[in-house]
């Protein structure tokens, strides 16, 4: 490799960074596990990922294949991405919330013949198609038997030892590491493709981190604001603290008890915390630094409040940051500027730039080989279509000042944010209109109370027929993910509709939560995640 753009192997390949960390900093913490205060150092970090590699390895998992991992944040999933990669294989972590039709589209997607999933989810399997999926190593215990599928025990990955024979050649900086799952937009959801390389530019994005620093681990590592911490962390010889879900009351406490440095700050977070009763101990804690997505007047109130120095960025599974601000930039709604090596550009419907202020799509390239994805497994039309004319589309809103910031408007895909999750309203929308009483949905997002979105489903029933709100609800919640179930329902006689009879949902968004629309909160229906602890490793 003679590039001087790409990083070296050395830097950014993960099975070397592990072997590099752990011969020179063997005793240095890598991970520590706030469920129950347990640390890796880097020489465990190593140990774990070579045996769970082995056993890989032993199932007849080479380079280049396709796992799917299906786990709650914690050691086990750590040790399986860490160890398929230690072998150059590739992880394609799932969302703990999926079943149904969206867990069948992802098995298949994937071409994987072997899961890791925790063996309280593995259940779900029995009710879909699975696809080519033969083995599943079940964390925590055998389930109860699923046709077509061999169920291994955890000790099928962790009983092989730590000897595992090196990938046919060495793994390179543009090889994949990782499929993550993206909320569907139009479609179902797709898998990126991320290579070493561009997680290694998104690691050196922060460049406000260093060695010293513990980030924080709120969000599932089937995401990419999970990972991305772990994976900086590895770079830069620093730490994380994996912690459970965020909790506004012990938020604070689990700072303080895990360390906490640096983190990624959503803005709904900002919001809840910022709302919280002042106390004396508001900058009684480690946190000195915070990515605060988006930039609103939490934010700022956040970071002055509890003494925190705040950055913000745009960023989605497929860049790898390239857009970033300063130390504690006061424009609101600001993403920043392109960072060095990239080249942003806010187009019309025809490619053609945008004069500043005005509205239209964001596109990006890096000067970088391989600093972006590089397509969507699985899914050629997509990967054309979003790398049209050689920029990345990346489906946003933007608009740039004459000063070259860069600020987020909407989103011109069709999804929809709520709680820190993607929601597709493809997926949403089919769900809904599998009930028998309804003829025709539509799902927008309508503003939640703490600035992100609400999920409003506006159907139209079958001719004869009614509907309870409430049924819907309960008909939906063993199909879709506790944060996709729509908070509001509203019954219409009938869909705004285009000539071309496509749903005019610009209608609706303007329209947004009318006096007729069903609150389920307000009917005392509330949907929480299946918690899911995770298992003690070893």
């Amino acid at each position: 490799m003679s590039d001087p753009r790409l990083p070296a192997p050395a830097d950014c390949v993960l099975r070397d960074l592990v072997d590099r960390r752990a011969a020179a900093t063997p005793d240095r913490v890598y991970a520590l596990f706030d469920a129950d205060g347990s640390t890796w150092s880097y020489a465990d970090l190593a140990r774990w990922t070579r045996r769970f590699a082995a056993g890989f390895q032993r199932l007849g998992v080479g380079q280049g294949d396709v796992v799917l991992t299906w786990l709650p944040n914690g050691p086990h999933a750590l040790a399986a991405w860490f160890g398929l990669n230690y072998l150059g294989a590739v992880s394609m972590p799932v969302n703990t919330a999926y079943r149904g039709a969206l867990l069948r589209h992802v098995v298949a997607l994937s071409g994987a013949r072997l899961m890791v999933a925790d063996a309280r989810l593995a259940p779900r399997l029995a009710e879909i198609d699975t696809a080519a999926l033969r083995q599943v190593v079940a964390i925590g215990g055998l389930p109860e038997p699923v046709a077509g599928l061999e169920l291994l025990p955890e000790a099928a990955l962790t009983g092989a030892g730590e000897d595992s024979d090196p990938p046919p050649r060495p793994i390179q900086p543009w090889d994949t590491l990782a499929a993550i799952l993206t909320s569907g937009t139009t479609g179902p959801s797709k898998a990126v493709l991320c290579s070493y390389a561009q997680w290694w530019a998104a690691a050196r994005a922060h460049t406000y981190l260093d060695a010293d620093d513990r980030q924080m681990v709120t969000l599932p590592l089937f995401h990419v604001g999970g990972t991305s911490p772990c994976f900086n962390a590895l770079v830069r010889g620093g730490s994380v603290a994996v912690v459970g879900a965020f909790d506004t009351r012990s938020f604070w406490d689990s700072v303080r008890r895990t360390g906490t440095t640096a983190m990624t700050v959503l803005g709904t977070m900002a919001s809840f915390l910022a709302s919280q009763p002042p106390s004396p101990r508001d900058r009684d804690h480690p946190l000195r630094k915070a990515v605060i997505i988006p930039l609103n007047g939490a934010a700022l109130e956040f970071g002055r409040r509890f003494g925190v120095d705040w950055y913000s960025t745009y960023n989605m599974t497929e860049l790898s940051c390239p857009i970033f601000t300063g130390r504690n930039p006061e424009t609101l709604g600001t993403c920043g500027r392109p960072r060095p090596g990239t080249e942003a550009r806010v187009v019309d419907e025809n490619d053609c730039e945008l004069p500043p202020g005005e509205v239209g799509e964001l596109i990006l390239r890096s000067d970088m080989p391989w600093a972006l994805n590089h397509g969507y497994h699985g899914d050629p039309e997509a990967t054309a279509r979003a790398w049209r004319n050689g920029w990345f589309h990346t489906g946003d809103a933007f608009r740039c000042d004459a000063e070259g910031e860069f600020f987020f408007v909407d989103r011109i895909k069709d999804a929809i944010r709520r709680r820190g999750e993607n929601v597709s309203s493809f997926e949403v929308e089919r769900e809904v209109a599998a009930h028998p009483d309804i003829r025709e949905a539509a799902v927008v997002p309508v503003p939640g109370e703490h600035g992100e979105d609400e999920i409003l489903a506006v159907v139209s029933c079958v001719p004869g027929r009614s509907l309870d709100p409430a049924g819907l609800i309960e008909f939906l919640r063993p199909r879709l993910a506790h944060f996709m179930v729509p908070r509001f329902v509203r019954v219409v006689d009938g869909l705004p509709m285009t000539p071309t009879q496509k749903v005019q949902k610009h209608v609706l968004r303007e329209q947004g939560l009318t006096a007729d629309a069903w609150d389920r909160e307000a009917a005392g229906i509330r949907i929480r995640r299946d918690r899911l602890d995770a298992a003690r490793l070893g």
